[in-house]
């Protein structure tokens, strides 16, 4: 009989120690834009608030710099900051090939130089035998390390609130006849209306409010595919949004330097990379460094803190607005700010992509599921943070990567502390039960 109380013992401790079941699925949301505290008020948004209450909310998420898209979607599904998975804008250039990544849209986007930096989770996740279904995730349709998702839905200019909702009935009813292990999904209208109105617009409260709407449905259909015990549902954003009031605070470089003497620039907005002719580039330096409302990094003296500086494509100068700033070459050539009135008027009233610890910067992270706490607050996370999360809900081994998991084991059932206590707990007791 010790012998059997043993064995059970036993069995309850493998039980115990099982972080994450390999078997439960995930589903994933990558929300572009939005805030951190888009969701403080919960009273009106049901969906929200069922994932707060059955699951864990974070403070905030630091986003990794640039605060730009692309950037951090790779450091969400790799762990790594950009200067080492090497996405460190939404514009690069390659000065070696003369290429250029605009935003992913145009054909040379898709070339491995771009996303070969590090491996990817669902890239990961396929190498493993895994099946990976993601719908308008960008990047999901290129070849990286030789390998593609099983599944894409390729990314398509702010995919419409049926796109989403038809995304997660495909989703779960993949996922439900395993077909597929892992899937995510990306929406991008938060983002859209943020930049177009501003964060604090009623058009942004209306698309939250919608997005609220479509995950009041997710919960219905994943109590009617009878799945809450068998799928983790993960919910992040980028990066935030802040103000930008166009008519005060434009940046123009032209006011200040000879663009003559720019081999090239990529990007406008609150991060700009310039590569000067090198028999100007000093030039160039110390009369960009006396704008106003904007700093100038050499190469190499850009804050380490920011993880940025080695990155491949990073500029010989990186210009970063302050807070609230646009840098552009002029602002009468950008394609939204002429209206054709004697008075122009930007249609741009929110922006990202500044300095990762200015507060308007972060993003937002939720999980529910079997393998979550309920109703648990913890502190703030980074982006990098996020991948480790991740692999742990699909129990597989992350890469090597620039994450912590002190940050993050809290907000799973069975972290590693409770893990050595039922094991010590459970090795006591068998020296209890078994004859001396």
């Amino acid at each position: 009989t010790a012998k059997y109380s043993a064995l059970n013992i036993l069995t309850v401790t493998l039980l115990l120690s099982r972080c994450c079941d390999a078997n439960r699925k995930l589903l994933v949301f990558l929300i572009d834009g939005f805030r951190y505290d888009y969701i403080d008020d919960l009273q009106n948004l049901a969906g929200f608030r069922e994932i707060v209450e059955n699951g864990v909310k974070v403070d905030y998420m630091t986003p990794d710099f640039p605060s730009l898209s692309y950037p951090n979607y790779y450091s969400l599904m790799t762990g790594r900051y950009c200067e080492v998975h090497q996405m460190t804008g939404n514009f690069m250039w390659d000065k070696d090939t003369m290429k250029e990544f605009l935003i992913g849209t145009n054909p040379d986007s898709r070339l491995p130089m771009w996303w070969d930096g590090s491996e990817p989770l669902w890239v990961t996740m396929q190498k493993l035998g895994k099946r990976v279904y993601m719908y308008y995730w960008p990047g999901c349709e290129v070849t990286i390390l030789g390998v593609r998702p099983t599944f894409c839905e390729e990314y398509v200019y702010n995919p419409s609130e049926k796109n989403l909702t038809d995304s997660m009935e495909s989703a779960l009813n993949m996922l439900k006849s395993d077909k597929a292990d892992m899937a995510g999904i990306y929406y991008e209208k938060i983002d859209v209306e943020g930049h177009h109105f501003g964060p604090r617009s009623p058009e942004i409260q209306r698309a939250i409010r919608s997005l609220d709407q479509a995950f009041q449905i997710l919960h219905q259909k994943i109590k009617e595919k009878n799945m809450r015990d068998d799928i983790n549902v993960v919910l992040f954003s980028d990066h935030g949004m802040t103000e930008l009031k166009w008519m005060e605070k434009v940046i123009e470089l032209d006011k200040y330097i000879d663009m003559s003497h720019i081999v090239k620039m990529m990007d406008r907005g609150p991060v700009v990379s310039v590569w000067p002719k090198q028999d100007k580039f000093e030039e160039i330096y110390r009369n960009l460094s006396s704008v106003d409302n904007m700093n100038v990094y050499k190469k190499q003296e850009i804050p380490h803190r920011f993880h940025y500086k080695n990155g491949r494509f990073v500029s010989t100068l990186t210009l970063v607005a302050e807070p609230g700033w646009f840098i552009t070459e002029n602002k009468a050539k950008l394609p939204f700010w002429n209206n054709g009135t004697e008075k122009a008027v930007g249609w741009q009233h929110g922006w990202h992509g500044y300095d990762n610890e200015f507060m308007d910067m972060r993003g937002f992270f939720l999980a529910q599921g079997p393998d979550f706490k309920t109703n648990f607050r913890a502190g703030p996370i980074r982006t990098v943070d996020v991948y480790n999360v991740l692999c742990k809900a699909l129990g597989i081994e992350p890469l090597p990567n620039n994450g912590s998991w002190s940050r993050v084991e809290c907000m799973l059932r069975s972290s590693a502390g409770a893990v050595r206590a039922a094991l010590i707990y459970s090795f006591l007791l068998l020296l209890l039960l078994l004859p001396h």
